[in-house]
């Protein structure tokens, strides 16, 4: 459980330190706009009042907090069925990976209403339209590692 804890914390701190710097620090916020190496790596300012791509956004309070509860939720299980049973290491990471990232969108959502996506990856003669940030990356590798190495360990170990 160490392992996946301490994933966890760095990815919580990882991301709100890239947010502060890349939204405040550099002003993102205000200048909604920062071509960092064009077209390859960009930052755009978005506010996701929903999930992934803005699916299930809602300007209301309610929709927020509905996605808050869930976030937590799903963390909390992941924990509990980690340390419930042996897994393996790499089960451990997954899981701190997709907690971190999750606990890292709740935090955007308490703090401003909405979850501060900045970065923009493109590339020549296509420009995409879509922006993420540091805990939708750990979210989406931890969703794929849990589900890539759940029930396939050979030895699960504690940790």
């Amino acid at each position: 459980m160490q392992l996946a804890g301490k994933t966890a914390a760095g990815v919580l701190v990882l991301d709100q330190l890239s947010k502060f710097i890349v939204v405040h620090q550099m002003q993102l916020d205000r200048l909604g706009a920062i071509d960092v190496i064009p077209p390859w790596l960009n930052f755009r300012m978005a506010w996701n009042r929903g999930v992934n791509f803005g699916l299930f956004s809602g300007e209301g309070d309610v929709s927020r907090w509905i996605l808050i509860v869930i976030a937590l939720v799903i963390s909390t299980w992941v924990w509990f069925w980690i340390a419930r049973e042996p897994h393996s290491r790499r089960v451990h990471l997954s899981a701190g990976l997709l907690i971190g990232g999750a606990l890292g969108n709740v935090v955007d959502r308490i703090a401003y209403g909405a979850v501060a996506d900045f970065i923009n990856t493109s590339l020549p003669g296509w420009n995409n339209p879509f922006s993420f940030n540091i805990a939708d990356v750990a979210i989406f590798l931890g969703a794929l590692g849990l589900v890539a190495f759940t029930g396939k360990e050979k030895h699960p170990t504690k940790d």
